[in-house]
């Protein structure tokens, strides 16, 4: 089944984005689709909640900071003084030649961090990675998942006009509310047409009532909510995906309906 679904995915750290990023990929893949998994958190640890083996990831430098990459692209080793780089580098070959084939058959590009604007110029890294992210949410037709940092600016509009949906993750405190709200701002500063809440580690009734008012309140819609399962600190105390410690648990049941409703919004 050959879809063209880009999804973001934000939120406070400690929500669960990755989590829900890693299950979500996986799932869709399962459902048919050809996936590939971008990693653009700081902390990088998608892998994990995609299921490959750390010994996978031993020798993988991430693209922000494969020097000779970026100098065999832009024309420009990052740190020297001066020269005039490509701000327009070949890109269309790298998800391909650095991406890391995982279970289900979904794709992982481990891509590092794209600094912001205002937290260092322009810079050949920025270029590529920019380049890079702009083909694969533009150009690719096939399903995206992109785990990302709670903030947009380091993308740009040229970017994020790419993504079909953006996932605010949240759990159920004031600060991920918040952390949300703010990501919606952006996204539609942005031109992001369509912004969701998902609720993630919702535990009591009282939480899930919480969520959905908060949610409401800041002007998003929940587009579903994952309750705390066990399952999932259990997986990754294991060194396990959920989706392969526990198929059926009800948080990965979850995510495999988010991914489901996903695709009724975007691509049906």
């Amino acid at each position: 089944m050959a879809e063209d679904l880009k999804i973001a995915v934000a939120g406070k750290g400690g929500v669960g984005k990755t989590t829900v990023s890693g299950v979500l990929a996986r799932s869709m893949a399962r459902q048919g689709s050809k996936v590939l998994a971008i990693d653009a958190d700081p902390a990088m640890n998608l892998w994990l909640s995609l299921g490959l083996p750390k010994d996978a990831l031993a020798s993988v430098i991430p693209l922000s900071e494969n020097d000779d990459l970026i100098e065999e692209r832009t024309g420009v080793r990052p740190g020297s003084i001066g020269g005039v780089f490509s701000l327009t580098p070949k890109v269309s070959d790298l998800a391909e030649r650095y991406g890391i084939r995982g279970p289900d058959g979904v794709m992982l590009l481990v891509l590092g961090t794209v600094k912001s604007a205002g937290g260092g110029c322009m810079c050949p890294a920025n270029a590529l990675l920019k380049a890079l992210l702009r083909h694969l949410l533009l150009d690719r037709r096939d399903v995206v998942v992109l785990d990302m940092e709670a903030g947009l600016e380091h993308l740009g509009r040229g970017v994020v006009k790419g993504v079909d949906a953006l996932l605010a993750v949240v759990e159920p405190s004031f600060r991920a509310i918040e952390t949300a709200s703010r990501v919606k701002n952006l996204a539609y500063d942005l031109g992001v047409k369509r912004v969701y809440a998902v609720g993630n580690k919702i535990g009591r009734d009282e939480e899930a009532l919480f969520v959905r008012r908060e949610v409401e309140k800041a002007g998003l819609d929940l587009l579903a909510s994952i309750p705390l399962d066990p399952a999932v600190p259990d997986a990754e105390m294991a060194g396990l995906s959920p989706i392969d410690y526990a198929p059926y648990s009800e948080a990965v049941k979850a995510i495999e309906g988010l991914g489901k409703r996903l695709k009724e919004i975007v691509v049906s």
